[in-house]
């Protein structure tokens, strides 16, 4: 097994030697070495243009990987996530500029090639929210909103997009508020028209989707709240309830300041937004409302489940809540900084890692644990550079705006780019929520999963001495994920563009999520004391780059992709019951095996010959492999796109229209199976998925029919 390439960090000043124990001799000698060519570098930067420092072997390129992993400085970082939690910055407000101008004074501050990409984009804000609840005993008590005191900088909690209006009316509690909920409510009759409906978030509907249900229900108004309870702070969870990603009225079109922007009433901007209105509510003040209810008891599912006891009614009731959301929409400036490392040899070949940088309040977590690796990324990536290196290829850092309103920032741009991105782009790396607790967690389409295991033996756990992250996380069954999801900016790339994907973080929830309590403070005595768990990120998230920009051939496994294309099709088949013929998908991913597996021995014959610049035949037939390894994830993607989520065009991995959808890939067919669709309509999908993979097919293999 590979030894990891970096130890833990020291615990304050920034670390020469981040080691526990003193470095061996030959480490010491060896960063001496690194540290006079640095020096010598920055000060005689023509005589190291073709240093052997930074040649391509694997020799050297382990060198690379040491040098970048024991540059980790865990006191930087903190410094970092320091300044970028001062205050809250979301999106569109004076603060978010100061924020904005740190980020891109700190990666020019270092020499890099940086640029500040604009766009407008409609933003929601609140100017007034009130919740008031009568009771049976016609006392009245109206709520509490904050989560902070009402002098502080921090935006109350509210629901972006949520229309402006009141509610009132008698309180029902719709559990997580799925068709399911209501099902349940309906078989022991109660109905939720003309009410408040309250509901509690679960795993599967985020808000947006809870709130479509209550308005298709007949509801007035709602009322989401976490069991979190803000890590018992009292926090209260703001999020947007927009439907759908990116600008609302530029839809399908980089919202580029001066271009077209629909209006407030057109149709496609208007089913973008709720018809009621809804905001968000602290567990507290959810359980007085829970305490007062009468009304049946809760459907047997339901009890024992969180907070949901055996006694807990339902409503409706005599409680009676009014509600009001006053809020306002304004075209807003965005900024996304974007950092080009220029390639030495495929200059015109992408590898983009990106973070957003706007927060709901502090950010501490969401998203500047991630903004501080990137930086520190960065500040090590100059120093390579200042060394003699060059990446083989181009390697963009991003730093995306407005992505808690709905990944407006990254989307406008991929977008703007998607021609580029569609022939140029190699791999999107993500890393929303660097740090939220312990344990590694990551999601990637399966072409990089061998890719990302191999960087995880490289890098020491952050929190068991001795062992890699990749061990810890075989020993904790943790498996990779796969992003169908749509919480982060990876989904324009992977889900509109079709660019392989890898999206990480460390911890698998965290209580104060988009409460005002997610602060430096918070992530010093609760995540990450230390900021191991930050450095560890930091060296996974650059090593991939690194690798990915350098290697000569793109490592890419598509034995890995069939192989889980098959198990893909083989959960359909069980979940069909032989109802509907899933051989279009077994033969095409029988098609698309064979032709992963002849690509695999090419590039396997391509390695074993040695690496020279000079020899133009070879580095041809590497330029023709990469070019079809990178354009098979393009394959995957449909012109038709997602019925009813059209801008989503990936039929292997995107969002499925039906949230009761019981695949977690292939989203048309998951949807044709939840909505109880005709066999001939899931038959479609099935032939929609098999011709896509079957183009697929014909990209890694090359040529025409």
């Amino acid at each position: 097994m590979s030894q990891p390439l970096t130890t833990r960090p020291a615990v304050a000043g920034i670390s020469i030697f981040p080691f526990r124990q003193p470095p061996p001799l030959c480490t010491f000698l060896f960063v001496i070495v690194l540290f006079v060519a640095t020096f010598y570098t920055l000060h005689h930067p023509d005589a190291v243009t073709h240093s052997l420092l930074f040649s391509r072997n694997s020799h050297n390129a382990l060198r690379l990987h040491r040098l970048f992993l024991s540059s980790a400085s865990n006191a930087t970082i903190s410094s970092y996530l320091r300044e970028l939690t001062r205050h809250p910055h979301l999106a569109g407000t004076k603060p978010s500029l100061e924020t904005l101008n740190y980020v891109q004074s700190h990666f020019k501050s270092l020499g890099l090639e940086t640029h500040v990409a604009e766009y407008e984009a409609l933003l929601s804000y609140p100017t007034h929210i009130s919740v008031t609840a009568r009771f049976s005993n016609t006392t009245t008590l109206e709520f509490d909103l904050n989560d902070v005191p009402g002098d502080s900088p921090v935006v109350r909690p509210y629901h972006a997009y949520s229309p402006s209006g009141s509610a009132q009316g008698n309180v029902v509690f719709v559990n997580h508020g799925e068709e399911r909920d209501y099902r349940a409510l309906e078989s022991i009759g109660v109905s939720v028209k003309g009410c408040v409906v309250l509901a509690r978030k679960g795993e599967i509907l985020g808000r947006g989707g809870i709130v479509k249900i209550a308005e298709a229900k007949g509801a007035l108004g709602v009322l989401i709240y976490a069991e979190n309870d803000g890590g018992g702070f009292g926090g209260i969870e703001r999020g947007t309830v927009m439907r759908g990603i990116g600008d609302p009225v530029s839809p399908g079109w980089p919202g580029v300041v001066g271009g077209e922007k629909l209006s407030l009433e057109d149709e496609l901007v208007t089913r973008r937004f709720p018809k009621i209105p809804s905001l968000p509510l602290s567990l507290r003040n959810a359980e007085i409302i829970l305490a007062s209810l009468g009304g049946a008891r809760a459907p047997l599912e339901w009890r024992n489940s969180g907070r949901v006891g055996s006694g807990q009614r339902v409503g409706p009731g005599r409680t009676v809540i009014n509600m009001t959301f006053q809020g306002e929409m304004k075209m807003k400036k965005i900024h996304n900084v974007v950092v080009t490392i220029r390639g030495s040899e495929e200059a015109d070949r992408y590898v983009i890692l990106g973070n957003h940088r706007d927060a709901w309040t502090y950010g501490a977590v969401d998203p500047n644990s991630g903004t501080s690796a990137l930086l520190d990324i960065s500040r090590r990536f100059a120093m390579l550079l200042n060394s003699g290196w060059r990446p083989r290829r181009t390697i963009l850092l991003c730093s995306w705006d407005a992505e808690e309103f709905g990944m407006i920032g990254s989307t406008e741009w991929v977008e703007e780019n998607v021609l580029n991105l569609g022939a140029s782009a190699v791999a999107y790396l993500n890393v929303d929520c660097a740090v939220q607790g312990s344990g590694f967690f990551a999601g990637a389409t399966p072409q990089l999963d061998g890719l990302l295991v191999d960087v995880l033996k490289l890098v020491q756990d952050p929190d068991a001495v001795g062992l890699t992250v990749e061990e810890t996380f075989k020993s904790q069954n943790n498996i990779l994920q796969r992003l169908s999801r749509v919480d982060s900016d990876f989904s324009g790339f992977l889900h509109h563009a079709g660019i392989p994907s890898i999206d990480m973080y460390y911890g698998a929830d965290y209580p104060v999520y988009h409460t005002a309590f997610d602060s430096y403070d918070w992530m010093i005595h609760n995540a990450d004391p230390l900021f191991h768990r930050h450095v560890a990120m930091a060296g996974i998230w650059g090593l991939l780059g690194i690798i990915l920009a350098d290697e000569p051939l793109i490592p890419f496994d598509y034995i890995s992709y069939a192989e889980q294309l098959q198990v893909h099709r083989d959960t359909l088949s069980k979940l069909l019951e032989g109802k509907v013929s899933v051989n279009p998908l077994s033969m095409a991913i029988q098609e698309f095996s064979l032709v992963a597996k002849e690509a695999a021995d090419e590039a396997k014959k391509l390695k074993e010959k040695s690496y020279s610049k000079d020899d133009v035949a070879a580095a041809a037939k590497r330029r023709e492999l990469n070019d079809r390894l990178m354009l098979v994830e393009r394959g995957f993607l449909d012109a038709e796109g997602i019925k009813g989520k059209e801008w989503f065009k990936h039929l292997v991995y995107g969002p499925a229209a039906e949230p009761e959808s019981k695949l977690g890939f292939f989203p048309g067919i998951a949807d044709a199976i939840a909505i109880n669709a005709s066999e001939g309509v899931i038959e479609h999908e099935i032939w929609r998925v098999a011709r896509a993979i079957q183009r697929a097919s014909k990209a890694l293999k090359g040529g025409f029919t």
